[in-house]
Formats: structure tokens, sequence, C-alpha cells
């Protein structure tokens, strides 16, 4: 009996351990599984809306006057007086007498030219004369035939007048080179550099300034190829006066210190070719007066300056920030469900603060998100707080649901 007990007992105990272990399987409680919430991303969006936009064209470029010459002397002799508006920075008006050249060789040279033109004029009176006597004596003569222009006198008549016309012609050249002792401004400008003073002996070819134009002051602005079919200007044809033609306005703008200074001109022509080594568009702006009162600094040659030029108003068109545009060609718009969609987009024009477009299949009112997101997929959930230029962001209603259930924005 004790055998029996001794090898049964163990085969009890085993078993009665697995039915225990069965019974609680049996008998355990079960746990419910829950799906977790779905996470939601807050958002800034904006209402798209249509609107009228008038695009705006950056570039830059160097002031430079209008015209810039180099004043070469005519004549040769010694400077004996300047003005003294003649330095570095000066400024001169149309006509102004810069310097004179010593005059007295060239009255002289005037007094014998005007005596051997009138020594000409007396042999050519003479010659009149002597023409004259010498067709009535023929006449007198009565042989019928046609005098010969030896007997006439005709090639001494010639000769004489062809002396007074050349006498007279070195008069007109004698009063020119007097003229040209007096140096005189081509134009209203001002003096670049001047390589001259009074005392020194000058001759025709010697440098005696170099003077630019202040009527008005020209800047060459490259565009892009993009930025050149923005511009509101027809083509200019053949034969037209481009000033007639293009007349953009544009604004200047440039740094002084702390100080941003700005002045206003217009574009006026468009240079003929484009830069092969940059296949860039050059316009040219114009600011009419630089040196003038109206401006609140004068607009010197040389200085670097910013540029805006009005370009088309395009009508009808969606305008995002910049931030808006996704990967260069996408946009992400929140539907009613407040699920993010990739939608395609088109710019009509971009640059480095908005993006312009228009996507029929995009209706006015819809939402887009603003905010950058690390990753952002088709039917993402999100909370976007509608972002309004008057009262700056205004969060959108959502149930007390969805509120429990929101997560933070991940960091981009």
């Amino acid at each position: 009996m004790k055998k029996l007990l001794r090898l049964f007992l163990p085969v009890l105990i085993l078993g009665g351990g697995i039915l225990f272990i069965v019974y609680l399987n049996l008998t355990k409680p079960v746990t419910e599984r829950r799906k977790p919430p779905e996470p939601i991303v807050q958002v800034d969006a904006v209402r798209l809306q249509p609107e009228t936009y008038t695009i705006t064209i950056r570039s830059q470029g160097s002031v430079r006057a209008r015209t810039e010459s180099t004043l070469i002397p005519e004549v040769s002799g010694r400077i004996l007086s300047i003005s003294s508006n003649f330095r570095e920075g000066g400024f001169f008006s149309k006509g102004d007498i810069l310097l004179e050249i010593d005059s007295s060789d060239y009255l002289t040279a005037l007094t014998v030219a005007e005596a051997n033109l009138a020594e000409a004029r007396v042999r050519m009176a003479e010659e009149e004369a002597q023409s004259g006597q010498a067709r009535r004596d023929w006449e007198r003569l009565g042989s019928g035939e046609t005098p010969s222009d030896l007997v006439l006198r005709s090639p001494q008549l010639a000769l004489a007048r062809a002396n007074v016309a050349a006498a007279e012609a070195r008069v007109q050249q004698a009063r020119r080179d007097l003229d040209r002792t007096r140096v005189s401004a081509p134009y209203d400008g001002r003096v670049l550099t001047k390589r001259v003073d009074v005392g020194q002996v000058v001759s025709p070819g010697n440098l005696l300034a170099e003077i630019y134009a202040v009527d008005y002051a020209e800047i060459r602005l490259p565009l892009t190829t993009d930025q050149y079919a923005m511009l509101d200007m027809a083509p200019v044809a053949r034969g037209a006066e481009q000033d007639e033609q293009v007349d953009i306005p544009v604004r200047l703008f440039a740094q002084f210190g702390q100080e941003t200074i700005s002045w206003t001109g217009r574009i006026t022509r468009v240079e003929g070719a484009i830069d092969t080594r940059n296949r860039q568009v050059y316009v040219v702006a114009q600011v009419d007066d630089p040196y003038g009162s109206v401006h609140s600094r004068p607009l010197k040659v040389g200085l670097f300056v910013e540029a805006e030029i009005g370009g088309k108003t395009l009508e009808d068109v969606f305008v995002l920030p910049r931030t808006a545009l996704r990967e260069s060609k996408f946009v992400l718009t929140i539907d009613s469900e407040k699920r993010l969609k990739r939608v395609p987009v088109t710019p009509l024009w971009a640059d480095s603060e908005e993006i312009i477009f228009f996507e029929e299949s995009i209706a006015p009112g819809t939402l887009v998100s603003l905010t950058q997101m690390a990753l952002a997929i088709d039917g993402m959930h999100v909370q976007p707080s509608v972002v309004t230029d008057e009262s700056g962001p205004a969060e959108m209603e959502i149930d007390p649901e969805t509120l429990a259930s929101k997560s933070p924005v991940p960091s981009p």
C-alpha cells in the first residue's frame, strides 16, 4: 500500500497542478484591448482667397552716368586760368568756361588770315574787272566768233576766286582755333578727375579732365529670362522710340550706415542682346536729376543699389508664404475632416518670400498648412490654427474628444 502511495503521489500532485493552472487560465479576467488615440498635430494654416497681385522683381546694380567724357585740348598753349568749379567734384553748367589757354598766337594768326583774305578779294576784284574789259573789247572787234577762255581771262578769274575761298577758310580756321583756347562744358555735369592746372603747357592729345553728365543717372540691372517675362512691356520694334514703349516704375535702395535711402526712377530701355555668359537680360533704369534737392541724398555715380521693379499684375491668384511650398512642387491642404492632402502646384511667380499660383483643383476658402513638419503624409490628422492678418492666429473650434487626444507638434 505504501509502495503504491509513493508511486502515485507525485503523479497526483503533478496532475493537480496542471488542473489548477488550466483552471486559472480559464477563469482569469479578459483584458479589453483599446486602439491608441490617433495623434493630432497642431499646425498654423491660412485660408486661400483669390486676389490681385502685382509682381515685384528684384535686382541690383551700380549707378553710372548717362554720359562720361574725356576733355582733350584741340589747340596748344599755356593754361592762363581755370574755373573755380574746375576741380574734382565740382559742378558746372553747359557752356561754362572751364579753362582758358593763351590765345595771343591765335589772335595773330587770325589777323594774318583776315589780311590775306582782304588781299585775295582785291585780286579777285581786279580779275573780274579785267575779264569784263576783255569781253567788251572782243565784242567791239565784231568778229562774230566766240572768245576763248584765255581771251576772257577766265582761268585767272577762277584762280582769284579760289584764292578768296581759301583765304576765307583760313580765317574760319583761325577763328575756330581762337575759340578753342576757351574750353567750355559740353553739358551740365560734374568733374570726376582734373589732370592739369594753371601754367601748364598742353597740346592736342593731352588729358585735361574726366567729366560726366548729371541730368540723369542710369543703373544697369540684370534679370533672368523668367524675371524679364514678368515685365509689363511690349517688344521693342525696329525704328520705334524705346522711351515711348518702355516706362516701368522702379525703386532703388542703398544703405548709409543704419539708414536706408530710396530713390524713384523708371526703366527706359532694354539692352539689345542676352548675355551669353550668364544668360541674363539687362534693363536700364533712369533716375532724373540724381544730385537735385528732390532726393534726400544724391544718387552718386558708382553707388551699389538694390532695385524693386514693378512687374505684371495677376488677377484671381492665390498668394502663400514661400515656406508653404514643399519640395518646390506641392502644398499641404486641409480638408473638412482636418486631414492633410498633398496637392501639386505650378507657381506663376515665386521669390524669396512668396509664391503666386492658381490651381483649378483648389477651391477658394481651402486651408493650407504653413507649419514645417519632418514628416507630412496624406491623411494625417491635424488641428489647424487659422492665421489672419488682422488678429493673428485664431484657433478653429474642436470637439472635446479631439482635444483630449491632441498630441504636441513634432519638432521639424
